[in-house]
């Protein structure tokens, strides 16, 4: 089928150059390496563009093959992964974790006001839905906090190389909750302990799962937790601002315009993971993630391939919570806005754009990841956008919101 013209996809070609435009204008202020951008509406592309090096010291382009760490870009992977179980009746999103991982038995959480690991009281174990949706409880080491300091201490981040998926699970499951599970809202590993989940319930490693019954099914094929043997030679550089540290999501202090390498190509973790990460381990291109965004818009189908019903997707982009994230008395980072934005299963649901302050739809779905990257799909639009770049964190600069407003300010029809 001949490519539609811009015009007949509802863009106005004129306006839609203006994202190439903002791209150089990031990346001659030394604020992003490069970055490349695609958008898709009614299945068809109506736009891709790249830009800048994917690295800057051998001035290497970045391009449309580049791989990039997609890092929390992953958790909607996983949360697929899960419904694709679910569908077929091996749990319901009510059991507690720790049918899957005993280890999770007999859970303690803080008590309210907590300043050291050791003041807890006992709780009832998270759900796989309270995982899903961040209210489990679980934290991060860069979130503020006594857990989120506990983790940090002993280095439970779900790093590539740091032994396999259970190891790291069970070094997790034997710290406390932050929070009684469904009392707030807070982003977290949980969705790598869901990776493990996923191994539990099907037999096989996460890498395996993933590569079976989702890469291979959609044509991700430079997409896993290691950089693809032959591909080396298109991995990106990921970069911090000069100032700052990679995860220092929390503090804009000290930060200057300028790129320092934060994990270079060669040599890097992702060359040979030992750790699958289902909350943010895995790299791929940008057409690789289109490939799965598509499947979203889709309603769970690529072309003759089928991962999950429409049903089920249309259940896992709702709003899980009681309101929107902010009334869920959030501490945390997170790689949204919090304000007119709900949390389905894997991403985040805009309720309302006008208190979210940012274009869009009531409905799209979408999440980012530490090194700026970010995928939205809009079921109103019928439209699918992925974002790619590569620098840490993703809290930097107010990239996502302005993206957004040049693609709706080029929408026409």
């Amino acid at each position: 089928m001949a490519a539609l013209p811009l015009s007949d996809l509802g863009f106005d070609a004129g306006r839609l150059a203006r994202i190439s435009d903002w791209q150089n204008r990031y990346i001659d202020a030394g604020q992003f390496p490069g970055s490349s951008v695609l958008i898709r509406r009614a299945g068809q592309e109506a736009y891709f563009n790249a830009a800048g090096l994917r690295d800057v010291a051998a001035g290497l382009a970045f391009q449309r093959d580049s791989l990039v760490r997609i890092y929390s870009m992953t958790k909607p992977i996983t949360s697929v992964a899960i419904m694709m179980l679910a569908e077929q009746g091996l749990f319901h999103l009510d059991a507690p974790v720790s049918d899957f991982i005993p280890a999770f038995s007999q859970m303690q959480a803080l008590v309210p006001g907590a300043t050291r690991i050791d003041q807890t009281e006992p709780c009832q174990t998270p759900t796989l839905h309270h995982l899903l949706t961040h209210t489990s409880g679980l934290s991060y080491p860069f979130n503020p906090g006594v857990l989120a300091k506990a983790m940090d201490d002993e280095g439970i981040i779900f790093r590539a190389d740091q032994g396999d998926l259970a190891g790291q699970v069970a070094r997790l499951a034997a710290l406390p909750l932050a929070f009684r599970p469904g009392a707030r809202w807070e982003y977290s590993v949980s969705i790598d302990v869901l990776g493990r989940v996923v191994e539990v319930v099907s037999g096989q490693s996460l890498a395996a799962f993933f590569d079976q019954h989702i890469f291979t099914p959609l044509g991700m094929h430079s997409t896993g937790f290691s950089v693809p043997k032959g591909a080396e030679s298109r991995f990106a550089a990921l970069y911090t601002p000069e100032g700052g540290g990679a995860f220092d999501l929390n503090n804009t202090a000290g930060r200057t315009q300028g790129l320092k390498l934060a994990d270079a190509p060669e040599g890097s973790i992702f060359h040979n993971a030992t750790c699958y990460s289902g909350g943010g381990g895995l790299v791929g291109t940008i057409d690789d993630y289109m490939r799965f965004v598509e499947m979203l818009r889709q309603g769970g189908q690529a072309g003759d391939t089928r991962l999950l019903s429409p049903q089920t997707l249309s259940f896992m982009m709702r709003n899980h919570l009681p309101g929107d994230i902010a009334s869920m008395g959030p501490q945390s980072f997170a790689e949204q806005p919090m304000e007119g934005m709900g949390f389905g299963l894997g991403g985040a649901v805009v309720l309302d754009p006008g208190r979210a302050r940012c274009p869009g739809s009531v409905g799209d779905f979408s999440w980012g990841g530490m090194a700026s990257t970010f995928f939205w799909m809009d079921p109103v639009q019928d439209m699918s956008v992925v974002f790619f770049t590569q620098l840490a964190p993703s809290s930097s600069y107010p990239a996502r919101p302005q993206l957004k407003a040049l693609v709706h300010g080029a929408l026409c029809g």
